[in-house]
């Protein structure tokens, strides 16, 4: 047993309950493993010229409170914005959230202006650019990422939008979190529901599930559509493109984890998973911590070891990042970051922020990337991302702007 477990409060919580007492300026985070909603500051987490693994750990060492857990999000950029805090009050629920006692507010009184950054025929060039890249052999994969700022024509509900998201896919990984900046106006939230776990460990087991390769997924109960969505699958599952894609991601994070276990089970094959919007490559990847009790071992630690993954970055990550900076017009923030919680005992779950907007009063910003190959398609990449948007835009109720 961890040393975590030992001190770990037995939840009394209901994983939908939590989801519906959250207001802004709280944390909170669901998965297929419970929820956890978080009040109040304790302690904010400073990093100095360590790791946010060893901030932590030292602001947990300078609370005796039982319960303390750090929560936050960290951006994409290594020396990027973080908002990463001990908080004050910390409520657990060990089961997924299994249903709303109340229903969302509407979104749809509200009007949209939308804003696409680059322009949809921009990110075709840019992938065509990357596309060079890669024939020239400076790169074997960089994703791209567009971004789409809404402005509403009144303040966005964070709290019916974090309850729509998760209606809507309650497998995901969901959160919310207060990333308010020195020049934001009003509260800024980092909110989404991520379909991709970085890495969670529990005692002495460790999990990761990259994801890479992906098509839209077709909507709809008629048998047309399950036929279509059928065909899609085997298509994923037969693509030299995205198998080749999938690889690069694979590969990366089994070595980085074979670097902290002892046992590390990686499938032969990966399998194909489906949010609401979207068809995924999937492989879950599960080891065994040589020394649990090393700090090197705890679940922030092994995710800054394997952030950016190049499911979100590149291979290899030097040129992908710079080919980022060079093709992506703005900058990600804490899109393709990382997002969860950690105890001192070193458990914790942190998951890949994508599928994500932040939002601020009025304004939505939301981003959605493709992981670009040799043999990759400017135009479907495009429309990949479009498919990717969707997640939020229905959450919103806005459609036709992707």
């Amino acid at each position: 047993m961890s040393p975590s477990a030992l001190v770990r409060p037995r939840p009394v919580h209901r994983a939908d309950d939590l989801l519906s007492a959250y207001l802004p300026g709280s944390f909170y985070y669901s998965s297929p493993r419970g929820a956890l909603l978080a009040d109040g500051v304790r302690a904010c987490v400073r990093r100095g010229q360590g790791s946010w693994a060893d901030a932590a750990a030292e602001a947990l060492a300078g609370t005796s409170a039982e319960d303390a857990v750090v929560v936050g999000a960290i951006g994409f950029r290594r020396n990027s914005e973080a908002s990463l805090v001990v908080p004050a009050v910390v409520r657990r629920a060990d089961t997924p959230v299994d249903g709303l006692t109340a229903t969302p507010a509407a979104f749809g009184a509200t009007s949209w202006s939308a804003s696409p950054r680059p322009e949809p025929r921009r990110y075709v060039d840019g992938v065509r650019k990357a596309l060079e890249l890669i024939d020239g052999g400076a790169l074997s994969k960089v994703v791209l990422a567009r971004c789409l700022e809404l402005t509403a024509s009144t303040p966005v509900s964070v709290p019916s939008l974090i309850s729509r998201l998760v209606r809507a896919n309650p497998g995901a990984h969901a959160f919310a979190v207060d990333v308010t900046a020195g020049g934001d106006r009003a509260p800024r939230t980092l909110v989404g529901a991520s379909p991709e776990l970085l890495v969670a460990r529990r005692g002495d087991t460790v999990v990761a599930n990259p994801l890479a390769g992906s098509l839209p997924r077709v909507t709809g109960d008629s048998a047309e559509a399950d036929a279509e969505n059928r065909r899609r699958i085997a298509a994923l599952l037969a693509s030299h493109k995205d198998r080749r894609e999938h690889a690069h991601v694979t590969a990366q994070v089994a070595d980085v984890l074979g670097r902290f276990c002892d046992e590390l089970d990686v499938p032969a094959e990966p399998e194909v998973i489906g949010t609401p919007t979207m068809w995924h490559l999937s492989t879950r990847i599960t080891g065994r911590p040589a020394d649990p009790a090393d700090p090197s071992s705890s679940a922030l630690a092994l995710a800054e070891a394997l952030h950016p993954t190049p499911a979100v970055c590149g291979v290899p990550a030097p040129a992908a990042h710079a080919a980022i900076a060079d093709l992506e017009p703005e900058d990600r923030g804490y899109y393709s970051g990382m997002v969860g919680w950690t105890g001192p005992g070193g458990d914790g779950e942190w998951a890949v922020t994508i599928r994500s907007a932040e939002v601020c009063d009025r304004t939505v910003r939301l981003f959605a990337g493709a992981g670009i190959v040799a043999g990759s398609d400017p135009e479907a990449e495009l429309a990949e991302t479009s498919a990717k948007f969707r997640t939020l835009l229905r959450a919103l109720g806005v459609e036709g702007v992707a």
